[in-house]
């Protein structure tokens, strides 16, 4: 079959793809470029376009021509469960089966394994978490490498450290690359890598220069209208959006930097009549997928989202993206911005960044690969064990918070450090170097894209070019289009009426706070004869805090007064008075002590602070004046034995909080008799609670000395 017949039969598969009847669809040039390399010359390509280009229908094509010519099944790895199910349905128009496997379904597994063994499956989308575990490595794996005839790295800039969305999972390619039989075409796509990124990218996949095809295209997205409209607090921004989503075209997508910024968000613009549905990573995935499905046909004006949806959901006539908080990255924010305007000519992008952006991005900057003597530590706890040692067990050795715990076994697997198996991690005893330089340039690296989001929100010059540059397009110029080349078109004004229903409800107070309920693994080997269930009658109950740390809401309150630059002073007035209004809606609430429910708690008997080595009078005026308000006995305050760990043990992962906090607290005499005294429920006062250990350990402690419960009060939830 010569070229043209081949590009015909390319063409005709598009057409399926996109369900086109008349059969009129055509590869662009530098589409079929990249079809030719994998079919024809079996070549491995990197290609750096922007979103909408149609690097899925590159990978679809030569998947159909690949399978016609006795080729096995194409691998997609990808982190995108929405652009999963997206493919999944458009594949199938073409004839083209399509699973994945993934966190979502794990109940189909052995099915598609089978299925995959059978030759019954045309692409396989897989989620790199995936390429991790165990029992996928070692059997399916294998299997995978010896038979797949094109592996496709979908978002590969995961793969670099210096990229936006770094995933070390994604590492694990190198040993399905090492394994490909020879002429297995490898096709690397992603929408936002700069020149260094690329550069890592192709030299991690061996796609380096001389090797492979690289196609890297303009990223000027002609359809995208960029502004930012700059208000004065977080009420205004979601007054703004209140009375101007309707305005905006279409349906879209509305990007919070928080999970509680999402949830406030979607509450407030559903009281004003507004259909819109939060997207977080705390929606159960059946309610992803409607939320996915009414957006898809537009049953809904906007999903309020966090970074969950993310680069994967494809629906090529969303009219907008707005972000209410600015991203810390500006390759991030050009990646979800680039979710509109696909198949439409125009489409508004706005940002309404605020003036907590900052405090955020810190409170979420646990990035950095741990310095090199918790590195050393990790190692030699692994190769003193002398089995294999699950990440909680390790907790115990290991000074780290779990998620970045678990960031850096994954990194030090790749490297050969360390290998994961049944049971847990072990040690492979290889020579490891800790790549001092490299680890730094990459903290720079954050550094500077943090300032270069502060300048994209103040520069006088063409926005969409700002973008271009921080992605390294060469051709990048200004577009003529945003507020900065066009003029403003977004009205920041807002009526009295919408701010002042904005500001009640972000100014609304309490959230829960859920009790510890099980010891951390390990805690013997610390020397803490704590471990299993925490017997019911030691633990303490669901408590209430003012607000997270988090939200926009009353975080944007409670952040200053409780960082660690903030003097030492008694609560103020405001923050009292809203911690009141939370313990009267508490104290009606179903359970509390005025409901007259089954479950319903005694009225507490007294109140007991905990002891702040950080803020004493914060804490101490707090707790008295909860009980001053509330006409309840101020009891006392736990007091500190001596350790001075507790407060330090803030950032640590659960099993070095709770040993730093185990013998930290003692109740005081005249505590003591005071719950002897008067048996019943007291109120335990604190300024905030990050992993929930402080209210634990202190809650075991007055129940021990005749507490009936523990009822936690606290200003503010880290998280």
């Amino acid at each position: 079959m010569n070229d043209l017949e081949l590009r015909a039969e390319a063409d005709a598969i598009l057409a399926e793809l996109v369900g086109d009847p008349t059969g009129a669809a055509r590869l662009r040039e530098d589409q079929w470029q990249a079809v030719a390399a994998l079919v024809v010359e079996r070549r491995r390509a990197l290609v750096v376009q922007r979103t909408g280009w149609g690097k899925s229908a590159v990978y679809f094509v030569a998947t159909a021509l690949l399978r016609r010519r006795g080729s096995g099944p194409t691998v997609i790895v990808s982190p995108l469960l929405a652009l999963m199910r997206n493919q999944v349905e458009s594949a199938a128009r073409a004839g083209i089966h399509a699973r994945t496997i993934n966190s979502a379904n794990p109940e189909e597994w052995e099915t598609i394994h089978e299925e995959v063994d059978r030759g019954d499956v045309d692409v396989l989308l897989v989620s790199p978490e995936r390429l991790n575990s165990v029992d996928f490595r070692e059997h399916m794996l294998p299997k995978l490498a010896a038979t797949t005839g094109l592996l496709v790295v979908d978002e590969a800039h995961c793969i670099s450290d210096w990229g936006h969305d770094f995933r070390p999972d994604y590492r694990r390619l190198r040993a399905m690359l090492a394994e490909l039989a020879p002429g297995v075409p490898v096709l690397a796509t992603t929408a936002t890598a700069n020149a260094r990124v690329t550069a890592d990218v192709a030299e991690q996949l061996g796609t380096g220069a001389g090797e492979a095809l690289v196609l890297r295209g303009p990223l000027d997205r002609e359809s995208l209208r960029l502004g930012v409209v700059r208000l004065p607090d977080a009420a205004h921004r979601m007054a703004w959006l209140a009375e101007h989503l309707d305005e905006l075209p279409g349906s879209g997508i509305i990007y919070t930097l928080t999970v509680a910024a999402a949830e406030e968000a979607t509450a407030f613009l559903r009281q004003r009549g507004l259909e819109v549905a939060s997207y977080t990573g705390r929606t159960e995935n059946a309610d992803r997928q409607q939320a996915e499905d009414d957006l898809l046909h537009n049953r809904v004006k906007a999903l309020v989202a966090t970074s969950a949806l993310g680069m994967g959901f494809d629906k090529p006539d969303l009219g907008f993206v707005v972000h209410l908080g600015s991203p810390s990255s500006p390759i991030a924010y050009y990646q979800q911005v680039g979710r509109a305007g696909r198949g439409v000519e125009h489409a508004e992008v706005l940002l309404l960044p605020g003036k907590e952006d900052e405090a955020i991005w810190r409170y979420f900057a646990e990035t950095a690969f741990p310095p090199e003597e918790q590195v050393r530590q990790t190692l030699a706890a692994l190769a003193e064990a002398g089995r294999p040692l699950s990440v909680p067990a390790l907790e115990g050795s290991v000074d780290l918070r779990r998620s970045r715990l678990e960031t850096m076994l994954k990194v030090l697997d790749v490297d050969g450090a360390v290998r994961r198996v049944k049971g847990g991690w072990t040690a492979t005893g290889s020579g490891w170097v800790y790549d001092t330089e490299r680890y730094a340039r990459v903290a720079q690296q954050r550094a500077a894209e943090q300032q270069a989001m502060r300048s994209y929100v103040t520069t006088s010059e063409c926005r969409m070019e700002f973008l271009r540059r921080q992605l390294d397009d060469e051709e990048a110029a200004p577009c003529g289009r945003c507020d900065n080349c066009a003029g403003a078109w977004a009205d920041p004004a807002v009526s009295a009426q919408t701010l002042a229903g904005a500001t009640k409800e972000l100014g609304r107070p309490g959230v829960e706070v859920e009790p510890r309920r099980m010891w951390p693994t390990g805690m013997p080997a610390l020397g803490v004869d704590l471990k299993g269930r925490i017997p019911a009658q030691q633990q303490c109950s669901t408590g209430r805090a003012l607000g997270r740390l988090s939200d926009i809401g009353w975080g944007n309150r409670l952040r200053p007064l409780l960082s660690e630059q903030a003097p030492d002073e008694p609560v103020p007035e405001d923050v009292l008075k809203a911690v009141v209004t939370v313990l009267a809606d508490w104290a009606r609430s179903p359970g509390g002590w005025l409901s007259d429910g089954p479950d319903a708690v005694s009225r507490p008997v007294g109140v007991v602070a905990v002891p702040s080595l950080t803020r004493p009078r914060l804490v101490a005026s707090l707790a008295q004046g909860v009980a001053d308000i509330g006409r309840l006995p101020y009891l006392g305050s736990l007091a500190y034995t001596g350790t001075s760990g507790a407060h330090a043990a803030r950032r640590s992962n659960s099993a070095q909080r709770l040993r730093a906090l185990a013998g930290a607290f003692a109740v005081p005499e005249d505590l003591a008799d005071a719950l002897a005294r008067t048996p019943g429920p007291v109120l335990l006062v604190d300024d905030r609670t990050d992993s929930g250990w402080t209210l634990a350990v202190a809650a075991r402690l007055l129940r021990q000395k005749g507490a009936d419960q523990v009822l936690p009060l606290v200003l503010a939830v880290a998280g």
